[in-house]
């Protein structure tokens, strides 16, 4: 299904799925990042310390691509809880937590969670409409990609809880509609312009 959805994406778009998404969050990664520090060290988005924190356990190229990715709904105060849903992978009820979601991520790990995301996944998850359309995605950065995929190619609507944090995945990091950006999404662009090294 993954490569079926990448295929449909890079007709609809005629971009890389995958590459156009990892690309554009890496030219990001660094001034994200330095962004949600003077966010956290101002004390105006404490809600980013724990994610924060995880790279100073393990500080790999893919952590700071998940910090980034699951800092920037914090960055922008929005609620992902109904959306990114971290989950033991033997622990859990799936179907419970399925039922409250339109659209989202599942992120699977063995073990009690005690930071902000896991440092090993087990398994990530696409979910649209209460069904699990994508499964045994490798990391998280690719369960984004994938989301934005589903999103976007199913014509759905981006999820009420995240709507900023996807608007700036599409029009910033992918790159798609860039000048259609919403006056919120466009504020974080110019930000970051200041962040650029």
């Amino acid at each position: 299904m993954d490569i079926i959805l990448s295929a449909e994406f890079s007709r609809i778009v005629t971009k890389d799925l995958l590459e156009s998404f990892l690309d554009g969050l890496d030219a990001l990664v660094p001034s994200l990042l330095e962004l949600y520090k003077a966010g956290v060290s101002s004390s105006r988005r404490l809600r980013l310390r724990s994610v924060l924190q995880c790279l100073q356990k393990e500080d790999t190229n893919q952590n700071r691509r998940t910090a980034t990715l699951l800092g920037l709904p914090r960055y922008l105060s929005e609620d992902s809880t109904d959306i990114i849903w971290m989950c033991d992978a033997h622990g859990e009820n799936l179907d419970v937590i399925m039922k409250v979601m339109q659209v989202g991520l599942l992120i699977g790990h063995e073990g009690t969670l005690q930071d902000a995301f896991p440092l090993e996944v087990f398994n990530v998850a696409v979910v649209a409409e209460e069904k699990i359309i994508l499964h045994k995605l490798g990391d998280i950065p690719t369960g984004f990609a994938m989301l934005m995929a589903a999103i976007y190619c199913l014509n759905l609507e981006y999820p009420r809880n995240m709507k900023f944090t996807c608007e700036f995945l599409q029009r910033v990091i992918m790159n798609i509609k860039p000048d259609q950006c919403s006056a919120r999404v466009h504020g974080l662009r110019n930000k970051l312009l200041r962040y650029r090294k």
